[in-house]
């Protein structure tokens, strides 16, 4: 099954398999990215926290589930690697501005 993902969204899980920079290059400039209890603001932190979790971590993110509510796209997906609790399916709460993201909340 393929799912009808934004462009933007497509583009960050796309990143998401090769580098941090390719990762920062779809948010805006001001974005704020929330994961794991901390907050990352503008494009240099979303650069480091993907190359921190690259770094610390090997996993593999398939999405399932699209949504569109409340003005967000919510992508649920099944996140797989060497990580505690794994496998786990995340939901990845998005907010977008043009063909980039300008906000996303990553939660259980």
């Amino acid at each position: 099954m393929t799912l009808d993902l934004p462009m933007p969204v497509a583009n960050y899980f796309f990143a998401d398999t090769s580098d941090s920079e390719a990762v920062a290059q779809c948010f805006t400039e001001n974005t704020v990215v929330k994961d794991e209890g901390c907050t990352f603001k503008g494009q240099p932190a979303i650069r480091q926290w993907k190359a921190d979790a690259s770094a610390k971590y090997q996993y593999t993110c398939e999405p399932f589930v699209c949504e569109r509510r409340d003005g967000q796209v919510i992508v649920t997906s099944r996140l797989t690697g060497n990580f505690p609790g794994s496998p786990v399916n995340l939901q990845y709460f998005f907010r977008l501005e043009g063909d980039k993201i300008k906000t996303l909340e990553i939660t259980l």
